[in-house]
């Protein structure tokens, strides 16, 4: 028990660091759109105009749909109930994957109209609408390698749930997985109206 009590700390500390450093890193990346933004408000302005309110607003309800079933998820297991646990972490997989779906989908489109780094479209634009796709790319790319990463990870804990490794005694991992998976809603959250809904 004591086993279980000290790893489920070591887990909780370990996490939270991680937590940390990537609030640092996004907060980092906030802090330059700003200073940007600041300085090029009509361009950024014009450049929120070419994105796709409706996918972006379609992607916030999926990934706040996945908060909820991946919270779902632990509070099944902490109930001993397995199957259902691994039910939940199934549909958030799943909606991340739909999130990434529609994700594609609208960049296929923005490179389409020649709205991509280095594109004769965008380098004919104002130098303010560049930064703003630059980061937009840059962000929302780094973004998407975070639901990834998650994808992968959530799908490691529906393995384990699914094989009784990980129990209603021993829920660190999947606990922490949900951790970091409310972190990447978290970023959208703050993602969608600096890009989709900026004025």
């Amino acid at each position: 028990m004591n086993d279980h009590a000290d790893a489920h700390a070591a887990g909780r500390v370990g996490i939270w660091l991680f937590i940390s450093t990537e609030i640092i890193l996004f907060g980092g990346l906030f802090l330059l759109y700003s200073m940007y933004r600041l300085k090029n408000p009509a361009d950024f302005h014009a450049g929120s105009l070419e994105l796709n309110r409706v996918l972006g607003t379609l992607n916030t309800i999926i990934l706040i749909t996945s908060s909820l079933s991946v919270a779902l998820a632990i509070a099944a297991l902490e109930r001993g109930r397995r199957v259902q646990s691994a039910l939940f972490t199934g549909a958030t997989i799943a909606f991340a994957f739909g999130f990434l779906i529609v994700k594609s989908f609208e960049w296929s489109a923005k490179f389409h109209h020649g709205l991509y780094p280095n594109a004769k479209v965008l380098l004919s634009m104002p130098k303010g609408q560049n930064l703003f796709f630059g980061l937009y790319y840059m962000m929302t790319g780094l973004h998407a390698v975070h639901v990834i990463v998650g994808i992968g990870v959530l799908s490691v804990m529906l393995v384990r749930v699914l094989r009784g490794a990980i129990t209603p005694h021993n829920p660190t991992y999947l606990v922490n997985s949900g951790l970091y998976w409310h972190l990447v809603d978290i970023i959208w959250i703050f993602l969608f109206p600096l890009f989709y809904l900026i004025t």
